[in-house]
């Protein structure tokens, strides 16, 4: 509860019927569903060893395109020691991706005070990473991380041509191309490409297990069978090489198995969900305009303090929640991501359009009273 007694954005979000983005709340039944039809009998795996873990690896390395795959606790720890092999590897201490780049803001400067690589950082902060962009380095690098989508824009994708120029440009100039691929699956149906045929055009590939799959945690980082031989000392290292890791590859494999192809489903619903939010105020936006996967940003022209507590009394008044969080971009726009999954699809279609015309009118409302 806020001080005068209403809800809290967050709370009226968990405690909303229905919710416009994920597959649902985050409790320990996501790992339940997973194991409830594992036989009980079957052996762990043990320090990166055995049949549980080496066959998913093996599974995913398929699914991929590559010739080997690791499985790791997290898609950080998988990047950072992708970065540090190819590195060590042209004997360069630099590593070039975009300035919103996971590493850059949420890993807490992990790849500098941990391996000493310093990052090089290409476009700007507003927009994507262009082939002028690749071209028009004038540093030596270690290797180029290409994040898909760009999550911090909206899930922003460049055209695949350019993806395939970038990719050429850099094999022709020896330079280890890197997808931080968290997101792989989401973007295939925008692309009409498999992941294979996505994870081709990259030296090596991170894929997470929890994000758009919805798993309990863990990724994937697949790449040439030398290459990955060079990774499993650096899991260790890290301390990744838990005594078991079951409880993430069985879900991981449960999840990848449920949702892996309903993304195309996905896909059209954050298009008709962007379209409802486009169209209910001038005061709403959305980013990119048209989604090009399941995710995008929603922009709304109003202070976070009062849009939160306008959106909370919005979803006990209609029991839809949008969002548990809002970033304030400035003092007058606010913002807040849309990831579609399996909780859209459950929302009756007329108490849908129904909350997008009361949201419209309670922007309206909010801007009066401005």
């Amino acid at each position: 509860m806020t001080k005068n007694g209403a809800k809290s954005l967050m709370e009226a979000f968990r405690q909303a019927p229905y919710r416009l983005t994920g597959h649902g709340p985050r409790t320990v039944g996501v790992l339940k569903e997973a194991l409830q039809d594992i036989d009980d009998g079957r052996d762990s795996d043990m320090y990166g060893k055995g049949e549980v873990i080496e066959a998913f690896q093996q599974k995913m390395a398929a699914v991929l395109g590559k010739e080997a795959a690791v499985f790791f606790p997290s898609g950080t720890m998988a990047q950072q020691i992708a970065l540090r092999v190819w590195c060590d590897r042209k004997g360069v201490r630099k590593v070039a991706y975009h300035p919103l780049c996971h590493l850059e803001i949420h890993e807490e400067d992990g790849l500098k005070r941990l391996h000493h690589i310093e990052p090089v950082l290409l476009a700007d902060s507003g927009r994507l990473i262009g082939l002028e962009d690749v071209t028009g380095l004038k540093e030596d690098i270690g290797c180029l991380l290409l994040e898909l989508p760009q999550r911090e824009l909206g899930g922003e994708l460049p055209a695949y041509e350019t993806l395939k120029a970038i990719s050429a440009y850099c094999r022709e100039k020896g330079i280890p191309l890197h997808l931080d691929g968290a997101r792989l699956f989401e973007i295939l149906p925008y692309y009409g490409k498999t992941a294979a045929e996505v994870s081709e055009l990259f030296d090596s590939v991170y894929l997470s297990f929890y994000k758009g799959l919805g798993g309990v945690a863990g990724a994937i980082l697949a790449g040439s069978r030398d290459f990955m031989a060079e990774t499993v000392p650096w899991k260790r290292r890290y301390g990744g090489d838990l005594i078991s890791l079951y409880p993430y590859i069985l879900s991981a494999d449960y999840y990848y198995e449920q949702r892996s192809s309903c993304m195309e489903q996905y896909y059209r619903e954050a298009r008709e969900l962007a379209a409802l939010f486009n169209e209910c105020h001038p005061a709403v936006s959305t980013r990119p305009p048209v989604p090009v996967s399941n995710m995008f940003h929603v922009h709304l022209r109003a202070p976070k303090e009062k849009l939160e507590a306008m959106l909370a009394g919005l979803y006990e008044e209609t029991g839809i929640g949008m969002t548990g969080w809002v970033a304030e971009k400035d003092g007058h726009v606010s913002s807040f991501e849309i990831s579609v999954g399996d909780q859209y699809g459950r929302i009756p279609k007329e108490e849908l359009r129904e909350a997008f015309r009361k949201l419209g009118l309670r922007l309206s409302a909010l801007q009066q009273a401005d």
